[in-house]
């Protein structure tokens, strides 16, 4: 049975002394109200890592994710963070492929994969992001062009090796717009990215993938979401901001 996931994107955004008490909040709030049957992840800035690890460590269904990693181990790269890194501190998720890592940073596919050989020879799940724009969508073959993510970065990797990989299906139209797309075209996109993992790694693996959506998720839409056959959870942006909103996400399933 595949996991429920809901896991927030900071970006980049709040203070450390914001980024403690936000975490603590939702570290009470997820302790008291959430079903450890649903895993909840805070991905923040690199500051503060190691801090909030220290902080969700006693929660069993929870998590810090890093917004990205090198996918070199070391080396001269100077302001880069690298895997091992992320190990060393306890860290158990890295969010990949973000929409905003690939435009403003110029993340390609076959980049994407190196990253995720290395997170997960370093025990990291990668939360591997994939979408399409506007202009994307509007043409014809948005859904092979999103498949297509996943095989040039994803489908070289062994069926054990991909079943430790979390997707992120987020609509580039949808993110921070307040545009969501409909649970109609969520989970179209979600079913046909399913069957395209099954193609390549069978049922088995496909029914065992958690597959999140990420684009303008929030608490009022989120239960309807959650509720689609496909949809196993979202990677939240702006409403991870905001403690008591984010853990309503969380208790939608």
């Amino acid at each position: 049975m595949r996991k429920k996931i809901v896991a927030g994107n900071w970006k980049m955004n709040k203070t450390q002394e914001e980024a403690l008490i936000l975490a603590s909040e939702v570290v009470n709030m997820v302790k008291d109200e959430v079903s450890t049957d649903v895993t909840v992840v805070i991905g923040s800035p690199y500051l503060y890592l190691s801090t909030l690890q220290k902080h969700v460590e006693p929660v069993s269904n929870m998590g810090v994710a890093a917004q990205n990693c090198h996918q070199k181990a070391s080396g001269a790269y100077t302001g880069e963070i690298s895997a091992p890194m992320l190990k060393s501190i306890g860290i158990g998720y890295v969010i990949l492929g973000h929409s905003e890592r690939r435009q403003y940073f110029g993340e390609t596919n076959e980049q994407l994969a190196e990253k995720v050989n290395i997170a997960l020879e370093n025990g990291l799940t990668p939360i591997f992001c994939c979408g399409e724009s506007l202009d994307q969508r509007n043409a014809a073959g948005y859904l092979e062009l999103v498949a297509s993510q996943l095989t040039e970065s994803l489908f070289h990797l062994s069926a054990e090796e991909f079943g430790k990989v979390v997707i992120a299906y987020e609509p580039i139209w949808a993110i921070g717009t307040g545009v969501t797309a409909s649970s109609a075209q969520a989970q179209e996109m979600h079913a046909f990215l399913r069957q395209h993992i099954a193609a390549k790694y069978g049922e088995t693996v496909a029914d065992d993938t958690s597959i999140l959506y990420g684009g303008s998720c929030n608490e009022k839409n989120a239960p309807e979401l959650f509720a689609c056959a496909d949809i196993d959870g979202g990677l939240i942006g702006g409403a991870s901001l905001k403690s008591r909103e984010f853990v309503n996400i969380a208790k939608s399933f």
